[in-house]
Parts: C-alpha cells; sequence; structure tokens
C-alpha cells in the first residue's frame, strides 16, 4: 500500500507540479492537495494521511498553525515544512508546533523522496542549510552545561541533522538499542521527551 501524502501550499503550479513528482514513484501517492491550510481538520480526519508537506505563508491560517492542526487531530501523521523561509524564528515556531522536518523550496526534488522516506523512519530531515543552522546555535553553546558527554554529543549532532535511531546506529557503528539509551540520557539532561523537543531546545537556546 503506498505511503499516503497531503500537500499543503498555495502556489499552484509548484502544487501540482509536487503531486505529479510523488505520484510518478508508485510507493507514494497524493490522496489530497489544497492551496489552504483553513479546513486542515476535517482533511487530516478524512484523509488520514501518512505525510504533509506543509507551506508556511499561506492565505488564512499560516503553515505553523497548520502543523498545530495536524498533529492535535493525528498525531502519527508526519509533517515535513516545505517553504522559503530560512530565519530561525519561524523554524522554531514550527518545530515546537510539531514539525518532524524542514526543507527549503531550492531543496533537490530527489531529496524530497529521502525526507519522507527519513521522516517514516523517525527521522528529521532538514535542508542542509537548516541543519547547519541548528547545529552552528548548538555548537556555540558549551556542552557541559548540560554534561553531555562526547558520545552524546555526537548522537545529539547527527539527530539534529536528521537521522533516524537506525541511520546513527550505523553512522556510529553502534548497536540500536545503544543509541536509544544514549538518546533517552540526552532527553533527561536536556529535560525533554523526545528528538523534536531537543532540536527545538537547541535553537531556543542558542547564542548568535
Amino acid at each position: 500500500m503506498p505511503v499516503s501524502i497531503v500537500l499543503f501550499e498555495d502556489n499552484d503550479r509548484l502544487r501540482a507540479s509536487l503531486t505529479y513528482l510523488i505520484n510518478s514513484d508508485p510507493a507514494y501517492e497524493v490522496k489530497g492537495d489544497f492551496n489552504n491550510c483553513n479546513d486542515a481538520v476535517e482533511v487530516i480526519r478524512q484523509l488520514q494521511p501518512d505525510v504533509v508537506l506543509m507551506d508556511i505563508d499561506m492565505p488564512g491560517k499560516t503553515g505553523i498553525s497548520g502543523v498545530a492542526m495536524v498533529k492535535e487531530t493525528r498525531p502519527e501523521t508526519a509533517v515535513i515544512m516545505y517553504t522559503v523561509f530560512e530565519d530561525d524564528e519561524r523554524l522554531f515556531q514550527c518545530l515546537c508546533a510539531g514539525a518532524n522536518g524542514y526543507l527549503l523550496k531550492k531543496t533537490p526534488p530527489a531529496r524530497l523522496f529521502d525526507a519522507i522516506a527519513e521522516v517514516l523512519d523517525g527521522g528529521a530531515p532538514m535542508s542542509p542549510m537548516i541543519a547547519a543552522k541548528v547545529l552552528n546555535s548548538f555548537r556555540h553553546r558549551t556542552d557541559n552545561q548540560y554534561n553531555l558527554t562526547n558520545r552524546e554529543t555526537e548522537v545529539l549532532q547527527l539527530l539534529i541533522k536528521g537521522n533516524s535511531i537506525k541511520m546513527i546506529a550505523s553512522e556510529l557503528f553502534m548497536a540500536f538499542d545503544t543509541v536509544r539509551s544514549h538518546l533517552k540520557n540526552i532527553y533527561q539532561k536536556l529535560h525533554v521527551n523526545c528528538g523534536k523537543e531537543a532540536i527545538a531546545k537547541v535553537l531556543k537556546e542558542k547564542i548568535i
């Protein structure tokens, strides 16, 4: 059964292009595409998508509000922001609202499929420039503030880059359960409950 996807994008030509691109792969299916997210609650209840691609700047309610509506309606639906905005404030607001990933519209189309696969595998896909912003803000803080070990720092950096637990384990040549243990310790030290909250905290407490 193909992965079901819903698009919220007010640029008609881009929305049509994305629909065509995604439907060109039999592993994915666009169940619906909309030029605003004003009725996101009803849309998500009816279509129950696996993944949502959400623009930020749309008529009516913003994509940031849209993320919150999607997550409140169906928490298991993964939301990837697909936007032109690169500023930290919108990125932070989207993550706090529940976004699972953040891609810039100048991202190569092929990367979109990678991002969908990553988010379904528990990752937090981000465009390289966005990931760099998060990492740079993290590096400006001293690890000792939260008493993170070197290994925990490595795990957190890979998490911020959008890697799933399985991908982190492969990258660091560690067992899956060992990575989970490190993440549990990281969340406790940062006083968060999940990877998304960890990334949001790194952004919120940055020093420019």
